[in-house]
């Protein structure tokens, strides 16, 4: 009896040691990108499917992978993706009232769409629940970018749509580009991007 005591013992203390808890984050996500409103008839085909972007992250034990297919974009058009800390759109995709800037942004990568309006593009870096930037120098904190979006690369792609070309925004290599063209939406509970898997209340649990 003793022995099989021991032995259900050992055997619940196994598996408690090796169940994931409800806190853990996931190891994988998958969210999508949401059409600028203003500019979906730039960014697509009019009179076509809406373009749809899917986003898939693994997160790896060194860095993660971010991997993104779009497709129904205008073909053979040119866009600049990057992480950024806020969304200019709500948890419905409607245009934030209360938005000011896309805050903290890094460059990730291009994004090109083939001859068939399809686009495909996979980056390693970290980014669930820790992606950040800071500089002390201009008394920066440490400030995560959980939300992620992808650019014009030519600002007059968007000129049909109402973007005046004569004031670019900086979201390129040359710091030459058009309106944003796709982003991601905030969680409706926690207000907190996707790149963030795991929060309690409006913090990510890091």
């Amino acid at each position: 009896m003793k022995r099989l005591l021991f032995a259900v013992s050992a055997a619940v203390a196994f598996t408690l040691a090796v169940r994931p808890t409800a806190a853990q984050a996931p190891s994988e996500i998958h969210f999508k990108l949401v059409p600028q409103p203003k500019f979906v008839n730039c960014t697509g085909v009019p009179g076509e499917p809406e373009p749809t972007a899917e986003v898939t992250v693994l997160r790896g034990e060194l860095n993660d992978t971010l991997q993104l297919n779009v497709h129904h974009l205008r073909p053979n058009l040119a866009f600049d993706l990057f992480t950024i800390q806020n969304s200019n759109l709500n948890a419905y995709g409607e245009v934030d009232p209360a938005f000011k800037n896309f805050g903290l942004a890094w460059y990730q990568t291009d994004v090109q769409a083939d001859k068939n309006g399809d686009a495909e593009v996979q980056i390693h870096t970290i980014l669930l629940d820790q992606i950040f930037g800071f500089d002390p120098a201009s008394n920066l904190q440490p400030t995560h970018t959980f939300h992620v979006g992808f650019w014009f690369n030519n600002p007059e792609d968007a000129a049909a749509c109402g973007f005046d070309p004569s004031k670019p925004t900086p979201f390129n290599g040359e710091q030459h580009a058009g309106p944003n063209a796709m982003i991601s939406l905030p969680n409706p509970q926690t207000g907190l991007g996707p790149l963030c898997s795991s929060a309690t209340g409006h913090t990510c649990n890091e």
